[in-house]
């Protein structure tokens, strides 16, 4: 395509400027190369182009013909290079990960990107750590390509997600506090509590680490809020209330003065990596692959599975404080 779309690049210089010295400098070739082209294109054709007479230069019936269909398929080889260089491009560029807090998780991490760099060896991935208010991290602005975030998800239908991890809720508190000696709480237990929760802009999700769900209608009291991983930890030692976490994300408020303990009664929190239904971007698909390859799981997003796929149909059903 390259020698074909030089050559008719040539004729169609000529067939505009009528004169083959003005057509070599808009082409930035000699006159004499111009001229050796065109009539390698004229044998190839099997029909000459142009009429050269001493003064002027004119298109002959066949070159007439041609015209219209050569400015056509430069036209569409100047796009189709456009578009690969596009794509060339954005499998080389960078792609934002949101987070809310580290994904831990026994190197999930890791495993994710180890195998993205396999298939595509040039991605820079930027990490973005997110405040707790956005509860898509960074997804439903633009800021993150592509998320670890905590079912539910607020506008589920705008998201497509793969679940990477199910863990069971534990409910931190202060060591002094009067459950803390057990081994596992009653969410009964906790409804008279009052309990640390997210800022109201995380909607569904604030609901769900809440537990409304397993309150039977009782109102929670709300001690704090919260929104981030310090000021849970700051919370909790102070009095303000307990809360409910994902047991991978224990470690981030277990740091002295404060215990977690399993909660008997509520539904296990649910990890996810998400990007917008709509993305079809290489890199972002190219970071999907990668991590179904790293749970294990080769089919789609979206299947409705609830365990290792995204499960918009079960969005609702969500998770305790896995921040």
């Amino acid at each position: 395509m390259d020698a074909l779309g030089r050559d008719l690049r040539y004729f169609v210089a000529v067939a505009e400027e009528l004169h083959f010295t003005k057509a070599a400098e808009r082409l930035f070739v000699s006159q004499p190369a111009l001229s050796k082209q065109i009539r390698m294109l004229e044998r190839h054709l099997g029909a000459s182009l142009f009429e050269r007479g001493r003064r002027e230069v004119r298109l002959t019936p066949v070159g007439r013909a041609l015209l219209p269909h050569a400015r056509r398929v430069l036209a569409e080889w100047d796009a189709a290079r456009e578009a690969t260089e596009r794509a060339k491009a954005e499998q080389r560029a960078t792609l934002v990960v949101g987070m809310n807090t580290s994904p831990g998780r026994g190197g999930l991490l890791p495993a994710i990107t180890s195998r993205l760099t396999a298939e595509v060896p040039d991605v820079r991935l930027l990490l973005r750590q997110v405040s707790w208010d956005d509860p898509t991290a960074g997804l439903a602005g633009g800021s993150s390509d592509v998320a670890f975030v905590w079912l539910p998800l607020g506008d589920a239908e705008r998201y497509t997600w793969i679940v990477v991890a199910t863990e069971p809720r534990h409910v931190a508190l202060p060591r002094t506090h009067r459950l803390a000696a057990n081994e596992t709480v009653e969410f009964a237990d906790l409804l008279d509590e009052p309990f640390l929760a997210l800022p109201p802009s995380a909607g569904r999700l604030r609901d769900y680490w809440l537990a409304l769900d397993a309150r039977g209608g009782r109102p929670p009291v709300i001690g704090a809020e919260i929104a981030g991983a310090d000021e849970t930890y700051e919370a909790l030692v102070g009095g303000y209330g307990v809360c409910l976490l994902a047991v991978g994300n224990a470690p981030l408020v277990t740091r002295g003065g404060v215990v977690t303990r399993p909660v008997a009664g509520v539904s296990p929190s649910r990890l996810a990596v998400a990007w917008q239904a709509d993305d079809r971007r290489p890199l972002v698909q190219a970071y999907a692959r990668a991590v179904r390859l790293a749970v294990g799981h080769g089919g789609p997003a979206g299947t409705g599975d609830g365990a290792a796929t995204g499960d918009r149909a079960g969005a609702g059903d969500g998770a305790g404080f896995g921040r």
